[in-house]
């Protein structure tokens, strides 16, 4: 690169941050199109709408409340993600939808939950609302004229589909009407009989009408009637002082990477650091562009992906060192420096993103939430590591800051001998795991349970209380809750302001009637509430077990998508079953922490445990990449073990410096934040500190282990 093309490169990077973070800031057009500001927040951080339901049926079956829950959970996700959908009281169904802010209009388009029925021209019934498994609007090209076409796909279950089989086949030419609340809203000409389970209306005018038609009927397929009993616009779940100090936080955290950077690698990292100022201007206004909903799991997973972010160009910067410290000139040495990076940082990054991909089709909830949030920060980090950082630091050189001082030099490292403590290792693994299961037992024989779900696992009470005076949310937030907290013992306690009224709903672990009466006594002494106008219910866990079930069969298909990408790529199951045992093994460390600590089991729960399988596995990744490498080594006469001893020394300040670096971005979030701000980084840290144990000591060992036991 002539000095030109670096002074232009350079000047294209600032005009780059100037447009980002004016974007950031300000956005574009009318709308401020791309600014912070506009990026769609969650329940738990800016509140939304909230809808309760009540069922026609008043004495609905556990069954039917579950299903319909179920359901009604897959059609508010296509509002956003991080809507929530639960059990109030014994037959109220209550409906949470983040960033939105009219009621009526999500009422409009979510439809009236009644009665759906498929009925042939002489009125009999073919067909219920229960029979099918989900209506989809569709766009398709007729193949004759070309013209834009719109249809309704059906997808039914085994009873509907022999129902619609015998119906279709006895009425070909004839119309069968879908009746929604007594009224005809299509009624399609069956044009052949229809066997296969999967049915397609046409004849829609408009890709909204087609929608419309099918939120209709997914709508009218729940097992139970509903009626609307209130609705209102509430605030964030975890209040205004969350946003705040997690918005500090992550601004002092990336100050403090930066510096670090620069100083551990002179002007590497300060390439580093302006890549990732630009990493965090892309990541703002890309979540604005793709209106992914951010919670605080979705924080979890940009914070992850800062991590690999970071991780990346620390590849990068020690490959460049030990170019150097061999004698090539700074030119070369970046050059080769990045060509020798890049299959560890791809294999890395492409697993984790495989993860990433699975939990976002199969994942419901907080679960596709991460997954969305993670995928895109991957996606960016890459980008940044491999090119901005690329660009940044040739001009560098162009420019005419060539010395090999301003690299830095690699510090000749003798071989630690790992291996020989393999058996010390594996010995304090072991411990380490079971102690989660010890301490889950002896919190069940106490009485304690196992683990101390939150109100999202096991539901709790809601508390809805009309103050004397209109509280802000930074007055809730600094008066209120420290009140419920004492009297329930709960760290957890969320809070909602209903919009332009005094009404606060609390939300805490369920409370006995002497607690409430307590809860109600506090409130009417140390605000002067009318006693009367408290009102309580019990509340069902946010997460459903069919959505803990949709999560745990999304992990475990991730990881094994995880372990045969692994597989191909590295030509040996034993890497690839080496790194899933360490995934294992740092997941279930992380949870004996949450048994000893007794920290909340929520939604965040969820999140903290995919963050650290995806920085698990990236951390394996690394080492494994320069094991493969070292067994390419044609003239090679160490062993196997002197091999592995080597790997895991070259990559040792890697594993120490990326792990520092993500543990700040998590810690500072733990001093700042509020306390289930802080419930949810605890977790993390441990996992980020295990994560690295895992990756220095225990996944080579495995490797090891099966190579020597097991042949091909």
């Amino acid at each position: 690169m002539k000095k030109s093309r670096g002074i232009i490169s350079l000047i294209l990077t600032a005009a780059l941050i100037a447009l980002l973070g004016f974007t950031a800031v300000m956005g574009w057009g009318r709308g401020s199109i791309g600014s912070a500001k506009n990026i769609k927040l969650g329940l738990d951080l800016a509140g939304g709408v909230s809808i309760t339901y009540q069922a026609k049926d008043a004495n609905p079956t556990k069954e039917q409340m579950d299903d319909t829950i179920y359901k009604l959970q897959k059609r508010v996700e296509s509002y956003s993600t991080e809507a929530t959908v639960y059990q109030e009281g014994d037959n109220r169904i209550n409906i949470e939808i983040p960033g939105v802010t009219d009621a009526n209009k999500v009422l409009e388009e979510l439809g009236k939950p009644g009665s759906l029925e498929f009925q042939t021209e002489d009125g009999t019934t073919v067909l219920t609302g229960t029979d099918i498994k989900t209506a989809t609007a569709k766009t398709g090209e007729d193949q004759t004229t070309g013209k834009q076409e719109y249809t309704v796909e059906l997808i039914l279950n085994e009873e509907g589909t022999q129902k619609f089989a015998d119906a279709t086949t006895a009425n070909v030419g004839k119309r069968i009407a879908i009746i929604y609340d007594g009224q005809t809203i299509s009624s399609p000409t069956v044009k052949t009989a229809i066997t296969g389970g999967t049915a397609y209306i046409d004849g829609q005018a408009s890709f909204d009408e087609a929608e419309k038609l099918a939120s209709t009927i997914r709508i009218g397929g729940l097992q139970l009637e509903l009626e609307e009993l209130r609705s209102n616009v509430v605030g964030a779940q975890l209040g205004e002082e969350a946003i705040s100090t997690s918005l500090m936080a992550g601004a002092i955290g990336l100050a403090i990477v930066f510096l670090f950077m620069i100083i551990v690698y002179l002007l590497p990292g300060l390439a580093s650091s302006i890549a990732l100022i630009i990493y965090t201007g892309l990541v703002i206004v890309l979540l604005n562009a793709f209106n992914i909903t951010l919670t605080l799991p979705g924080i979890a997973g940009i914070i992850l992906s800062i991590g690999m972010a970071v991780d990346a160009n620390v590849i990068i910067f020690a490959r460049v060192r030990e170019e150097l410290s061999v004698g090539r000139n700074v030119k070369s040495a970046l050059r080769v420096g990045f060509q020798k990076a890049l299959s560890a940082i791809i294999d890395g990054n492409v697993t984790t993103l495989v993860a990433a991909f699975v939990l976002g089709i199969m994942g419901t909830g907080s679960v596709k939430g991460f997954a969305y949030t993670l995928a895109l920060g991957i996606i960016v980090s890459m980008f940044t590591a491999l090119v901005v950082t690329r660009i940044i630091i040739f001009a560098f050189y162009a420019i005419g800051l060539k010395s090999p001082k301003l690299y830095g030099t690699k510090k000749e490292r003798k071989p630690i001998d790992f291996l020989s403590k393999r058996k010390a290792f594996f010995a304090i693994s072991l411990i380490l795991v079971l102690v989660g299961p010890i301490f889950m037992g002896i919190n069940s024989g106490s009485g304690k349970g196992a683990l101390n779900y939150s109100l999202d696992f096991q539901g709790g009470t809601s508390t809805n209380v009309t103050f004397n005076e209109d509280y802000s949310i930074k007055e809730i937030d600094s008066e209120i809750v420290p009140v419920v907290e004492e009297v329930t013992k709960d760290a957890n306690v969320q809070t909602q302001k209903v919009r332009d009224s005094k009404q606060v709903i609390i939300k805490t672990r369920a409370l006995e009637l002497d607690e409430r009466e307590a809860l109600n006594a506090a409130l009417v002494e140390k605000f002067g509430v009318d006693d009367s106008l408290i009102t309580a219910e019990n509340i069902s866990s946010t997460v459903s077990a069919e959505m803990r079930r949709d999560a745990i069969i999304a992990v475990i298909v991730a990881t094994i998508c995880m372990l045969i990408y692994i597989w191909i790529r590295f030509k040996d199951v034993r890497f690839a079953t080496s790194a899933v045992l360490a995934l294992l093994h740092d997941v279930l460390i992380v949870l004996a922490f949450y048994a000893v600590v007794r920290i909340s089991v929520g939604n965040t729960f969820i999140a903290c445990m995919l963050t650290i399988v995806g920085y698990s596995i990236n951390a394996t990744i690394v080492i494994f990449d320069r094991i493969r490498e070292e067994l390419k080594g044609a003239k090679r006469k160490e062993g196997l073990e002197a091999v592995v001893n080597d790997s895991i020394t070259q990559t040792l300040t890697r594993s120490i410096y990326t792990s520092l670096t993500t543990f700040i971005m998590v810690a500072v979030l733990y001093v700042l934040g509020v306390s289930s701000i802080r419930e949810f980084a605890a977790p993390l840290m441990v996992g980020i500190i295990c994560g690295a144990y895992s990756s220095v000591c225990i996944t080579g060992a495995f490797w090891y282990v099966m190579k020597k036991k097991f042949t091909k």
